[in-house]
Parts: structure tokens; C-alpha cells; sequence
């Protein structure tokens, strides 16, 4: 069992910089594959960033390729998203996901999410 706590979210100007992180309880975290979602009012979730559970390989959305960056610490239990450049449209409730295959196409753990407002 893994339970996941987002923190950092919060209300950003166009332009500017936010870090979130995501804090999971239980042993095997360092097992998992690590991804961030988003969700904005009135659309699907969608897949934002990814990282292995070793932190070799990471993924992104080409809507947020260079501007974002997602790291790990299984030291400390915990996956970052670190958010410059941030848009408008950047505006979602930010979740973190375990994914023991990689893929995401079945997420096995869900954060509560985290409110990101970027004001223009």
C-alpha cells in the first residue's frame, strides 16, 4: 500500500515558478514508477510527467517539454515537479500516480491533488 500527499500548489503569475512535491508513506516507493497528472475544469485528466523508479528515464508532455522538470528522492519518499515558465493554461489540479508497469495506462496510486492557478 502506498498513500500519496501532493503540497505546493498555489496561485502563480503567468511567467512564473512553482515546485511540487508529492510525499508517499510505505517502504516499496522506491519500486515505483512516479507520474504527475493534471486536471482542468471540464477536461480529462491528462498526463503531464514521469520518471522511473531509479529516476533513469523520464517522460513529459510535449505541452510542458522544457518549461518542466520531474525529479525523485526515494531517500526521502518523495517526487518533485518543478514548474517554470508557467502559463495560463498551465491552470489544473495536479495529481501525483504510482505505476508499478511504467506506463500509467493503469494508475495503482493516486494523490488527493494539489491546486496550481496561473493568473494572466
Amino acid at each position: 500500500q502506498v498513500q500519496l500527499v501532493e503540497s505546493g500548489g498555489g496561485l502563480v503569475q503567468a511567467g512564473g515558478s512553482l515546485r511540487l512535491s508529492c510525499a508517499a508513506s510505505g517502504r516499496t516507493f522506491s519500486t515505483y514508477h512516479m507520474g504527475w497528472f493534471r486536471q482542468a475544469p471540464g477536461k480529462e485528466r491528462e498526463f503531464v510527467a514521469a520518471i522511473s523508479w531509479r529516476g533513469v528515464w523520464t517522460n513529459y508532455a510535449d505541452s510542458v517539454k522544457g518549461r518542466f522538470t520531474i525529479s525523485r528522492d526515494n531517500a526521502k519518499n518523495t517526487v518533485y515537479l518543478q514548474m517554470n515558465s508557467l502559463k495560463p493554461e498551465d491552470t489544473a489540479v495536479y495529481y501525483c500516480a504510482a505505476d508499478d508497469s511504467g506506463n500509467f495506462n493503469v494508475v495503482d496510486y493516486w494523490g488527493q491533488g494539489t491546486q496550481v492557478t496561473v493568473s494572466s
